[in-house]
């Protein structure tokens, strides 16, 4: 499975939402695992955007219709990238 860091900012809907319904965040991580991805662990940002969240999907496929499911809403925008760890960024680089 890929990893994948997903940065997210609320929009004033999105806001509005966490504000009177601070689970929420956790509803749509069930929503998530069930399009296929996996939150892996997840933070709340100080800055230009509101969370941080550590993903594992199958494939980009899977994660960019997470993104856009996500997106869609009207409440949160994304920015996702695919993370590789460092162990396997490095084997990779001796590769020839």
């Amino acid at each position: 499975m890929a990893i994948y860091v997903m940065l997210t900012s609320l929009t004033d809907e999105g806001r509005r939402t966490v504000k009177n319904n601070p689970e929420r965040i956790k509803e749509v991580n069930k929503e998530v695992d069930a399009m296929g991805a996996k939150v892996l662990s997840q933070y709340a940002l100080l800055g230009p955007y509101d969370f941080v969240n550590i993903l594992e999907a199958p494939d980009n496929e899977t994660i960019s219709k997470v993104a856009l499911n996500l997106g869609a809403r009207g409440t949160l925008q994304t920015m996702t990238m695919a993370a590789i760890g460092v162990d396997e960024f490095a084997a990779g680089l001796k590769k020839k």
